[in-house]
């Protein structure tokens, strides 16, 4: 039996998300959930930052669940639910079993679904055909139960749920032979004469197992159970049984215990089959969140994986998408910026128009679909809006997002101005975050030509606000680099207000390539950019121009 995942998509936009890459995401989400029939659910690659919170929670609208990786994990693959059996089951039922099953291994587990051990086709085999010890069933402690299954047995005096636990296992070639061979509490094959039936219960044995189906005294049976001795019939002859009873034993006695490797439901398949190629199992326990067993997994399960299937919006560069990004099917892209690294194996929708709002292309979607827009996500749009135009003041702003977020703005009824106060002020109400906090609140990398690079920006609504946090994060410019691994890190303090920005930035390179792009005042540690409020119109275009010189 195969354990089947939920179908779902997620919809998920870039690390360190803003409104847009936040709104965007729920806002498709719902759209896609109202046209198609597959599951569609909003996520995020990173932690919220103050602005898109103070926007959730005035539309009441839940936060995505946060995503770091969206590699395959084994939770993704139709695994085997292989049953667990008891430790107790005979070495013949587990081989019985294993060819029902058509599988090698068969899990060990107990009454509280943890996994005790494993038991293979090697251990059966070694039972068979490598144990010489004629001590071994009682060394193993194998219950009388089990070998009444293995020799098609029936018990004819004596409690079935007794352990043969003394002794060796002999066969009978008659009363004399026994005289010198038999012991105490010894388990004797042996045929129908009475006489050797009875000299073995004679010389206390603790079981006699009777073949051939031949029909037993009352005598015997008397005798026997007078001395405590369980008395066995069975339809085999004497050979037959000497070969089949080693396959009584329980498994416990032969299952690997300890060592044994197992993957948790929520293990990356990457690193699954890492582990995998270096030992020469066949087949792992999985796990489930409360360590219980949850299934088989082998190999051959990874060949049939299922790769998380995923809708990016507001990026398209492989550096600002969530980890494990090569590990996932990507089914479309949504986006405003401009094309960047990502690659996909199979052909992809891909959606980008050259407009200041990743939501303002979700909202034309709603209009195409003729899908009615509710209050909550109108609102969300309309602030997504908002924030990336920073209030239609961006020169990325075009004529539709500002009849997008008209329009949006009349479906909410919201005031558009308040609204923006609103958020501009919870985005830059800094005081009680560190300055990393503030400084990943929307960061995003980029590479041209032979560099790597990242940009980071904080907006708000007066110069005063952003001098605030000025020291804190020159400071913290340098730790950012070292840390990202990055040849430049740019900061922008953009005044909303003013239309200006004062760009920060560390790296050897990274002031002469400001001097190069752009005709700047220098600042104390920074420049002062009029005019330039657009990190992706404005800033990076010029950056790269240079950089790729």
């Amino acid at each position: 039996m195969e354990l089947k995942q939920e179908k779902q998509v997620w919809v998920i936009g870039h690390k360190n998300p803003d409104t847009d890459s936040i709104c965007a995401a729920i806002a498709y989400a719902d759209l896609k959930n109202k046209t198609e029939n597959v599951r569609f659910v909003a996520k995020r690659a990173g932690n919220v930052n103050e602005e898109t919170r103070y926007v959730l929670e005035k539309f009441q609208v839940e936060e995505p669940e946060l995503v770091t990786d969206v590699g395959a994990q084994i939770k993704d693959i139709s695994f085997r639910q292989t049953a667990g059996v008891d430790d107790h089951i005979s070495l013949k039922r587990a081989w019985e079993l294993m060819k029902t099953e058509n599988v090698v291994t068969l899990p060990v587990t107990g009454q509280n679904h943890k996994i005790k051990g494993l038991i293979v086709t090697s251990d059966i085999a070694t039972s068979y055909m490598d144990v010489y010890d004629n001590h071994v069933l009682a060394t193993a402690k194998t219950q009388y139960k089990n070998i009444l299954e293995t020799i098609e047995g029936n018990i004819l005096s004596g409690n079935e749920h007794a352990y043969f636990v003394k002794g060796k296992v002999v066969v009978s070639t008659g009363p004399d032979w026994m005289e010198m061979h038999v012991e105490k509490d010894d388990l004797v094959i042996l045929g129908d004469t009475l006489e050797s039936q009875m000299k073995a219960i004679e010389l206390n044995a603790s079981c006699i197992v009777v073949c051939c189906g031949f029909a037993v005294s009352k005598e015997v049976l008397e005798a026997a159970e007078k001395r405590d001795c369980v008395v066995i019939g069975t339809p085999y002859e004497t050979f037959t049984v000497a070969r089949l009873i080693n396959q009584s034993m329980p498994i416990k006695y032969f299952m690997t215990k300890d060592g044994i490797i197992s993957f948790d439901l929520e293990d990356y398949v990457d690193d699954v089959k890492e582990i995998m190629s270096k030992v020469r199992h066949r087949d792992f326990p999985v796990l489930d969140e409360e360590g219980d067993y949850a299934g088989m997994i082998s190999r051959r399960n990874l060949l049939n994986m299922q790769k998380k299937k995923v809708i990016l919006v507001d990026h398209n560069e492989k550096s600002q998408a969530v980890d494990g990004i090569d590990g996932a099917e990507i089914l479309e892209i949504i986006d405003h910026h401009r094309l960047g690294s990502l690659e996909t194996i199979s052909p992809v929708l891909f959606r980008n128009q050259p407009l200041g709002c990743t939501s303002t292309i979700i909202f034309q979607m709603y209009q195409e679909k003729d899908v009615e827009i509710p209050e909550k996500i109108a609102g969300l749009l309309l602030a997504a809006i908002i924030s990336d135009t920073l209030m239609f003041r961006s020169p990325t702003c075009t004529s539709a997002d500002r009849a997008a977020a008209e329009e949006l703005g009349n479906i909410a009824g919201i005031d558009i101005e308040q609204l923006a106060k609103n958020m501009f002020q919870a985005g830059s109400d800094f005081c009680r975050k560190t300055p990393e906090e503030i400084f990943y609140q929307d960061f995003k990398k980029f590479t041209a030509g032979e560099y790597n690079f990242g940009v980071a920006q904080l907006s708000a609504m007066s110069r005063e606000e952003l001098e605030s946090v000025r020291e804190r994060l020159n400071n913290y410019i340098a730790v950012a680099l070292d840390k990202n691994g990055l040849d430049m890190i740019f900061l922008m303090l953009t005044d909303i207000i003013e239309e200006s920005t004062i760009l920060l930035f560390a790296g050897d390179q990274a002031e002469a390539i400001i001097g190069k792009a752009f005709s700047a005042s220098k600042e104390a540690e920074g420049y002062l950019l009029k005019g330039v409020v657009s990190r992706k119109k404005q800033l990076i275009p010029s950056l790269m121009a240079v950089m790729q010189e």
